[in-house]
């Protein structure tokens, strides 16, 4: 029996949960090679939000943090999240940007990859899994967690089996939302085990009040890393703390054979950083609150506040039950898409204009016409015809990987960055972000 491998968040989806990603590359400096002496399987500490929270509200170059990372870890695998063909923006890219974008990641210090797709579209995420293996690598493919009919658990072991096939070298069930129940953990931890011959990493948040608990029984069904995070920057709609795992695996050979007492040391270090961001009003109490009504409506926790807001801004507070109702009636005419961003979001909208309209469908938004027409790829189970010609009369819908249209756009992406780029990196940040990239690089290269 092997103990299981503990993974560090603090620097990425810790404070991205917490703090909308706003602790500063000067906050996280400091205590990195402390932290490099626990023996921790890796650091996850960029990729998700941190780019765009970089360089929209830090004016801190992304490409500087990940070098600065790697000189204070020699010891400790750095981890990074990738949304599979959006890489880390918010629009499917040309492949030829996947593979630079990848290329220099690698090149600038990350060791691991974990790549997914809101849609489980394992088209999605091949050319980056490629890519990542080209340039030395660990790919890891992310399973994104959901609760429907439709989502079982011979269809995650189906998609374990996908990821093995277009060459994973680890497989991790991203339950995003906190929704993952212990006897469900442990049931999927197990048939995932014995169906593919690959690492197995759980990564979950407090939201609902569940995570430790199912980690507990994963890590006991055969899961080899979980995700935490230093308690500062846990709980909540973070990870479950590492010092909280670790008693929970006393005496147990499942425990790995951490220094408690350097722990310690560092959650000190977190925790004025944390009672700053709490002091300013960036870290609400409210993110730290355990929400058991995620669970029950299936929902993010934060896309729950974002209804209600919806609805008072349109004086129809009284009509949230309706909502909440409409919603999986939606997701179901939808194709069962899971409810993470940006589908959450959207089948949260297309349930209040239903509500609200009087009339299913009568308003329709652009990205819910662009998901059906198949611009972000093939949904979990086909979308019913009668609900196609619905939402999209008369047009033809892409059924090919939706980046197979798109034309390589690196060339032409530097030709419009001029001299404002003066290396790849600058050039991948104005090919993701080219409107935050162009007040970002003036500012970066006036100083």
């Amino acid at each position: 029996m092997n103990a299981v491998k503990f993974v560090d968040t603090t620097t990425r989806d810790g404070h991205q949960s917490l703090i909308a990603t706003r602790m500063t590359t000067e906050e996280m400096l400091p205590i990195l090679e402390k932290i490099d002496k626990l023996g921790l399987h890796a650091i996850e500490c960029w990729g998700g939000a941190t780019y765009d929270a970089c360089i929209r509200f830090l004016n801190e170059d992304p490409w500087d943090r990940l070098r600065e990372f790697k000189k204070r870890l020699p010891n400790t695998k750095l981890q990074m999240l990738l949304r599979g063909q959006n890489l880390i923006g918010y629009r499917h890219y040309a492949d030829d940007i996947v593979d630079k974008f990848i290329e220099k990641s690698v090149e600038n210090g990350i060791d691991i990859i974990r790549i997914f797709d809101a849609l489980n579209d394992v088209r999605n995420v091949k050319r980056a899994c490629d890519a990542a293996k080209k340039f030395g690598a660990h790919a890891q493919m992310a399973i994104c967690y959901t609760i429907s009919k439709v989502h079982t658990t011979e269809y995650y072991v189906d998609l374990a089996k996908r990821m093995q096939d277009f060459g994973a070298d680890s497989i991790a069930i991203k339950d995003m939302s906190g929704i993952l129940k212990p006897n469900v953990g442990a049931e999927l931890t197990h048939a995932i085990k014995s169906a593919v011959n690959l690492p197995l990493e759980i990564h979950s948040h407090c939201t609902g009040g569940l995570a430790p608990m199912t980690y507990t029984a994963c890590i006991y069904a055969g899961a080899d890393i979980v995700d935490t995070a230093f308690s500062p920057f846990a709980g909540g709609a973070s990870q479950p703390a590492i010092e909280s795992m670790l008693m929970a695996l006393e005496g147990s050979e499942k425990r790995p054979d951490l220094d408690t007492e350097l722990i310690d040391e560092i959650a000190e270090y977190f925790k004025p950083v944390r009672d700053k961001y709490l002091a300013n009003g960036l870290l609400s109490p409210k993110a730290l609150c355990v929400e058991p009504n995620i669970v029950k409506y299936q929902l993010p926790g934060g896309m729950l506040s974002n209804l209600v807001s919806q609805l008072k801004m349109q004086n129809a507070e009284h009509r949230y039950e309706e909502v909440l109702k409409e919603i999986p009636r939606v997701r179901e005419d939808l194709g069962f898409p899971p409810l993470v961003t940006p589908l959450s979001q959207m089948t949260g909208v297309q349930a209040v204009f239903n509500v609200l309209s009087g009339e299913r469908y009568k308003l329709i938004p652009t990205e819910i016409k662009k998901l059906v027409a198949g611009e972000y790829g093939s949904t979990p189970v086909p979308i019913k015809p009668e609900i196609i010609e619905k939402i999209i009369p008369g047009r033809e819908r892409i059924t090919v990987r939706p980046a197979d249209l798109l034309e390589d756009e690196y060339e032409k992406i530097k030709s419009d960055a001029g001299a404002l780029a003066k290396n790849d990196e600058d050039l991948l940040t104005y090919a993701l972000f080219p409107e935050v990239a162009k007040t970002f690089l003036t500012n970066k290269y006036s100083k």
